[in-house]
């Protein structure tokens, strides 16, 4: 093999590295996918309305120390155990797999962080891109060879930046309601009939 070809060679592997050390990008449906399939295989997994979630929040957070007294108060008495309604080992798998569980909490809370983040530099990217489209858009229809960015201009100025049309020039606003003046304490029969002796 000649210098040049080994050179070449070097080149392209220096270009194109093994497969290996490139990680692979995820799509987003093939994450929704793999999200949704482990759902059931969560033990216990449910969605709770946020009063009956409310409810369950005074117990849920009782102090470890204290739930571990109360599984070897359980474990030493028997009628402790009958009162209770589950037994000293119930008790401590219960703890157990708490204990094993938050750290996928914890986990899961990070990763929404992450993805809720990449998402939010992705609209910034996008949002400074066609705000500057605008902004180069607005100086180019005054010349006439940029006629054709006239009804992409319209169609922008036809929304603001919240994406909620504005209204038609033109059209008149409905008026804002003013709200009634409340009655002064002195001038309501109310008031003044509880005055009277």
């Amino acid at each position: 093999m000649s210098t040049q070809e080994k050179v070449v060679n070097n080149a392209a592997a220096a270009a194109d590295p093994p497969a290996a050390d490139v990680p692979a990008v995820i799509t987003p449906e093939a994450v929704l996918e793999q999200l949704r399939a482990l759902r059931p295989q969560i033990p216990g997994y449910q969605q709770l309305p946020v009063p009956e979630a409310r409810s369950l929040r005074g117990p849920a957070n009782v102090h470890p120390d204290f739930a571990q007294a109360a599984i070897n108060a359980v474990g030493a008495s028997a009628v402790v155990g009958t009162n209770v309604g589950l037994s000293a080992e119930e008790l401590q798998t219960i703890a157990e797999t708490c204990a094993r569980w938050t750290p996928v909490e914890d986990e899961l809370r990070a990763m929404l962080g992450g993805v809720s983040s990449a998402n939010l530099t992705r609209r910034h990217t996008l949002g400074q891109a066609a705000l500057l489209t605008y902004a180069v858009s607005k100086r180019l229809v005054k010349f006439p060879e940029h006629a054709d960015l006239l009804p992409h201009l319209a169609q922008m100025r036809k929304t603001n930046r919240s994406g909620r049309r504005r209204q038609p020039a033109g059209q008149p606003q409905a008026p804002t309601p003013t709200p009634e003046p409340s009655p002064s304490p002195a001038s309501s029969p109310t008031t003044a009939a509880s005055h009277v002796g």
